[in-house]
């Protein structure tokens, strides 16, 4: 009976375009709403920025804190989805509830902890050695801005509970209406009107946190109305623990909250290189950033999509399309990321005037910089694309130790260490640091795609041996 349940006849090989179009469906919508999640922080940026350079460099570096947590508690959420896709591919639905409701526990448990170096900013900024006035812009921005940590790490665990149901649209829409939210209220609390003081830069944190509170609000009422989704009865016994779930969610989540964090981290840390070159490299080094960010969120949305996908066939043990499966997102990865790059090295210009005025005494020295660190972000768009996807695909299948110390080796060992290198001590400047960044980005997607490669040559033996 085992055999049978994992021969050729019972999963059929399904045709490589079946294949590419059902990674488009699923993905479009994922790679939407993770477009959506980061514009409602984005947004911040490109309003303060009107304010100035210094108030645009302070958004960058108390952006760059908050992205560093946040991506680390988000590994809980992002666990929560390999492992409902695992039980729907094993046809054991009340197993991914379980794992959903754990890692809403979790993540709360982790926002509330981070409130203390979040609360502490300015201090960790001073001690990094950035300039006093800028530290003190950001560190009121994070005053409010830290608060708006639980209601995104909800969303990221509903968001995986969705994507693994294959029902991704109506995060699409809820986050959409969050980014509107987020552009009128940080307009207005921003630069003030209607009676409102100007708020500054606690005005954005501010309107993100209102934006955030609504979008995770909707959701969670989304899922307990909804005909089909409230059969899942999530939130029913939410205040009793299940240890092994618990277990479970914690195993799989640290991995890739590390994984995560530590390209983040090799960025934040990159921004906090380049505030030692002053208020414009980091200004310019801000904008380089977010628009590569952004050009990032396609192959992660693809990733999710991925992960799965992925999911679904290592829960029902089916090889052969679940290597199909990784092949059809690398191809579409790959594509992505050339796009990517003829963007960034075609129209700098176009891309850099969305962040400051081009016509303002105060941008001139900003906008050569700027360019320069684009040119490099275009070339490595592509080794970011490959190694987001085999993370993602090896998430599917449960194995985020590994890519873990893959990670911590390429960014930390490779990139940091040779961006340092080369902007300090070779004098390439603020160029040298965003070279050693590809650097790392390169070697993780080599060894991630390596790795990738040996699980999917496991599975498919463990299939034929299971005949």
């Amino acid at each position: 009976m085992h055999a049978s349940a994992n021969s050729s006849d019972a999963f059929p090989l399904v045709p490589w375009k079946r294949h590419i179009r059902e990674t488009i469906l699923l993905g479009l919508p994922l790679i939407a709403s993770q477009l959506a999640q980061t514009l409602l922080n984005v947004t911040n940026t490109l309003v303060l920025g009107r304010l100035g350079p210094e108030e645009l460099a302070a958004s960058v570096l108390g952006w760059q804190l908050f992205f560093v947590i946040w991506m680390f508690g988000s590994g809980f959420g992002f666990a929560v989805m390999p492992l409902v896709a695992n039980a729907i591919g094993a046809k054991d639905p009340r197993g991914g509830r379980r794992f959903v409701r754990m890692g809403l526990w979790i993540s709360l448990a982790y926002a509330l902890v981070m409130m203390v170096p979040l609360s502490n900013a300015r201090a960790i900024f001073l001690a990094l050695g950035q300039d006093a006035h800028v530290s003190a812009l950001a560190a009121d921005y994070l005053s409010v801005l830290q608060w708006s940590l639980i209601p995104q790490l909800t969303i990221i665990v509903l968001r995986s509970f969705l994507g693994a149901l294959s029902r991704p649209g109506i995060v699409v829409v809820a986050l959409l209406i969050g980014v509107c939210v987020n552009v009128l209220l940080n307009i207005q609390f921003v630069f003030g009107g209607f009676g409102l003081p100007a708020m500054g830069m606690r005005g954005a944190g501010l309107s993100t946190l209102v934006a955030t509170s609504c979008v995770a609000l909707f959701l969670i009422l989304h899922i307990v109305r909804h005909k089909v989704l409230r059969k899942q009865q999530l939130f029913v016994r939410f205040a009793k623990v299940d240890r092994p779930a618990l277990m479970e969610v914690f195993r799989l989540g640290w991995p890739i909250g590390t994984t995560v964090v530590a390209e983040v981290a090799l960025f934040s840390a990159a921004s906090f290189m380049m505030g030692l070159f002053g208020p414009m490299a980091l200004a310019a080094h801000g904008i380089a950033l977010q628009l590569s960010g952004l050009a990032f969120m396609v192959p992660l949305g693809l990733s999710s999509a991925t992960t799965i996908r992925v999911g679904h066939a290592f829960g029902r043990r089916d090889g052969g399309n679940l290597a199909r499966a990784v092949s059809a997102s690398l191809g579409l990865g790959l594509l992505i990321g050339s796009l990517s790059a003829l963007v960034f090295l075609t129209v700098p210009d176009l891309l850099i005037g969305l962040y400051l005025d081009t016509r303002a005494q105060t941008s001139v020295e900003v906008i050569p910089l700027a360019v320069s660190f684009l040119a490099v972000a275009g070339l490595f768009q592509i080794f970011d694309g490959v190694q987001a996807l085999s993370s993602g695909a090896l998430r599917g299948m449960r194995d985020t130790r590994v890519p873990m110390f893959i990670a911590l080796i390429s960014y930390w060992a490779v990139g940091l260490s040779s961006g340092y290198a080369l902007a300090f001590h070779l004098g390439w400047g603020g160029a040298g640091i965003w070279w050693g960044l590809a650097a790392g980005l390169a070697a993780a997607a080599l060894l991630m795609t390596a790795r990738l490669m040996l699980r999917i040559r496991a599975t498919l033996a463990d299939r034929g041996s299971s005949r």
